[in-house]
């Protein structure tokens, strides 16, 4: 990718194109289903081994389809696949409600996953080349930064939506709620842009995988990249998903679990707003920020209390801006075509981890409290900040 300073950002298009994404990414998570559905599961009878389960299951759905359906999208539409996402989700979240069963899960997280395939790559690329296109891809910092915060805006209108809605009419209620805003999003994905300039070349997706892929070998900086996306992202965001069994544990009725999650999303909703001016902290700025977010893991989780949320919070923070980092990095290397695979390649990498992640979590948990192993899995990123330091000094 080359910038050009003779090009003059287009102001309207870009309006229209932040608009249209900060719209979508609130309504993809404004699902009111988020900071209940492990209560869903445990309400429903399911072990912790089955719960499990279901998050690897979606996780194993992510792995088959991540980098066929981001070379899909570089192949043909990533609008289509943008809209087409959420109309699975809604699918998966109505079975969950209106049939609750371990089977029923099961297919709503296979249904989610797909969704999930569908959009990761395909809209950091849409987003990434139509800035690019309109002479602002410098932007492209901020923009990703103030989307990640839309979207978190959209889980904490969810959480603040999910204790009042589910106190009127159960999970059915909230079921529907969450059904209804990924209906939404479906319609506002149709109002993304389609470059006019990116076109087909007619070889299927199978050839642009092949061509993503051969770009990745030859260039090492680019598979740094992409090695760093999952190492950040993988093991808080499967923590995340056990979060409600936490905060549960430290005392906090299920009543007001979605506040106390709350709390936890906007510290990462403020922070995912500075990933602009973060861009400029360099290795050493990055290894801290990984280490001191690791550390507050750790002593938010054995404290077990409502309190220790707080340091919860600011872990998931310093994670998520590291996670935003990090796909930025990526972005800037990539200078060939295939970006929606590429980027596909390390959501790859980042769902295969999660599943290890899930199945050791579920084995850890027979044995210890789920403060216990939150901690336990801060360990893996104290270790990785400390070869990253290593490797740094090494390198100087």
């Amino acid at each position: 990718m080359t910038l050009s300073p003779a090009r003059v950002p287009a102001t309207g298009s870009i309006r229209r194109l932040t608009r249209t994404l900060y719209g979508y990414a609130f309504l993809e998570d404004l699902v009111l289903l988020y900071p209940l559905y492990a209560l869903l599961f445990a309400d429903s009878g399911l072990t912790l081994w089955q719960i499990s389960s279901l998050f690897a299951l979606w996780s194993i759905t992510g792995v088959l389809l991540e980098v066929p359906s981001g070379a899909w999208a570089d192949a043909v539409s990533r609008r289509v696949l943008l809209w087409l996402g959420p109309l699975l989700s809604a699918v998966g979240f109505a079975l969950w409600v209106l049939v609750p069963s371990y089977w029923a899960f099961a297919l709503g997280f296979v249904l989610w996953g797909v969704s999930g395939a569908l959009s990761s790559g395909a809209l950091e690329a849409l987003v990434y080349d139509e800035l690019d296109r309109l002479g602002a891809a410098d932007r492209y910092a901020r923009v990703m930064g103030r989307a990640r915060a839309a979207g978190l805006l959209g889980v904490m209108a969810a959480m603040a939506a999910a204790g009042p809605v589910f106190a009127l009419g159960g999970y059915q209620a909230v079921g529907a709620a969450s059904v209804a805003a990924c209906l939404l999003a479906a319609v506002t994905a149709s109002r993304f842009p389609e470059d006019p300039g990116r076109t087909g070349d007619g070889e299927g997706w199978a050839a642009t995988l092949r061509t993503g892929l051969a770009t990745a070998r030859r260039d090492r900086s680019l598979r740094g990249a992409l090695l760093l996306v999952p190492a950040v992202a993988c093991v808080w965001s499967a923590l995340d998903e056990y979060s409600p069994l936490l905060v549960r544990e430290t005392g906090v009725p299920d009543g007001f679990v979605p506040y106390a999650l709350l709390l936890i999303w906007a510290a990462v909703t403020a922070v995912s707003l500075l990933a602009g001016p973060a861009e400029r902290l360099g290795t050493t700025g990055f290894t801290w920020l990984i280490a001191i977010s690791a550390l507050a893991l750790a002593l938010g989780a054995i404290a077990r209390t409502p309190a220790g949320l707080a340091l919860i919070a600011v872990a998931f923070a310093g994670f998520q801006l590291a996670t935003v980092l990090a796909d930025v990095r990526l972005q800037h290397r990539i200078e060939e075509g295939g970006r929606a695979t590429l980027t596909s390649v390390a959501g790859l990498g980042t769902e295969l981890l999660t599943v290890v992640v899930y199945g050791a979590y579920a084995a850890a948990g027979d044995h210890a409290t789920h403060g216990t192993v939150f901690a336990l899995f801060a360990l893996p990123y104290l270790v990785g900040a400390v070869i990253r330091a290593a490797a740094g000094k090494a390198r100087a």
